[in-house]
């Protein structure tokens, strides 16, 4: 009987160790993943401060104003030339509404034609 209690706790006991192994193992690969995944996030983190840095330079308020001004013909215009303090009816004063320089400003697209609506090819 002690012979049989004795094997069994040997067998337990060689069980447990590649249990305690198998998890050893499964802990050393997680850890190393992590390693990688910790890697990877530094490189994206430079990778998006490289990216910020870029858009702060694309969206610049004075590379947009140059662009404009260079592509689209926009220039900087004041807003004094835009309208004036005269133009403006005092308080308690109705504003004219008609032969006003003050008026309001308004843009209108021209319409497209509708697009044909496509054909289904005959079988």
């Amino acid at each position: 009987m002690v012979r049989i209690l004795n094997f069994f706790c040997v067998a337990l006991m060689a069980f447990t160790i590649l249990a305690l192994y198998h998890v050893s193992e499964k802990t050393r690969v997680a850890h190393m993943e992590l390693n990688q995944v910790k890697s990877q996030i530094a490189r994206e983190r430079g990778t998006i401060g490289v990216l910020e840095t870029e858009w702060q330079h694309v969206a610049s308020p004075d590379r947009i104003q140059q662009l404009a001004q260079a592509r689209l013909g926009m220039a900087d215009s004041a807003s004094v030339q835009l309208s004036s303090f005269d133009q403006i009816p005092r308080r308690g004063v109705e504003a004219p509404l008609n032969n006003s320089p003050v008026h309001n400003a308004s843009a209108q697209l021209p319409v497209a034609a509708p697009a044909p609506a496509p054909t289904a090819p005959n079988m």
